[in-house]
């Protein structure tokens, strides 16, 4: 990707409040036109500086309500690969990990309830070859959840 000049920025920000926007609003207030903007929207999705575009589903509305992240660790950090292959196909982690610190992996899962948490990780999780722990945190509330700030030079 190209270096990401000023109107860029500008774009990205104002994209990363409201996705939505349409775009001959983003080109009025940036002062170009909207092909301009389509353009230069189309170049930061190719260059993936724009990652996906979708909408967030509040989990709960769906009945999740537990929010847990869960700290794995790995026999050897190098079997990696193999287990986050086994991940994927467990549909309620939401995000995965590789990390240093006390874990090789920290994953996002939502489960229903407490018993559905316990099948998720005793039946599913820790029997995955290669993972020898896991340490469950259960997130009580999520206070902020927001894109990095883009600022315009």
């Amino acid at each position: 990707m190209e270096k990401i000049d000023n109107l860029d920025k500008k774009i990205l920000s104002i994209l990363s409040k409201n996705a939505r926007i349409p775009f001959k609003d983003v080109a009025a207030e940036c002062n170009v036109s909207r092909a301009a903007i389509h353009q230069r929207v189309q170049h930061l999705i190719d260059g993936n500086v724009i990652m996906g575009s979708g909408f967030d589903v509040n989990p709960k509305s769906l009945g999740y309500s537990t929010c847990t992240y869960v700290g794995i660790t790995l026999e050897k950090g190098n079997m990696y690969k193999e287990v986050v292959e086994r991940l994927v196909h467990i549909p309620e982690i939401v995000e995965c990990h590789f990390t240093t610190g006390p874990y090789t992996m920290l994953v996002k899962l939502y489960a229903r309830d407490n018993e559905q948490l316990m099948s998720l990780l005793n039946d599913q999780l820790q029997g995955i070859p290669g993972v020898v722990a896991t340490e469950t945190l259960i997130s009580l509330e999520q206070s902020i959840k927001r894109e990095i700030p883009v600022h315009v030079d």
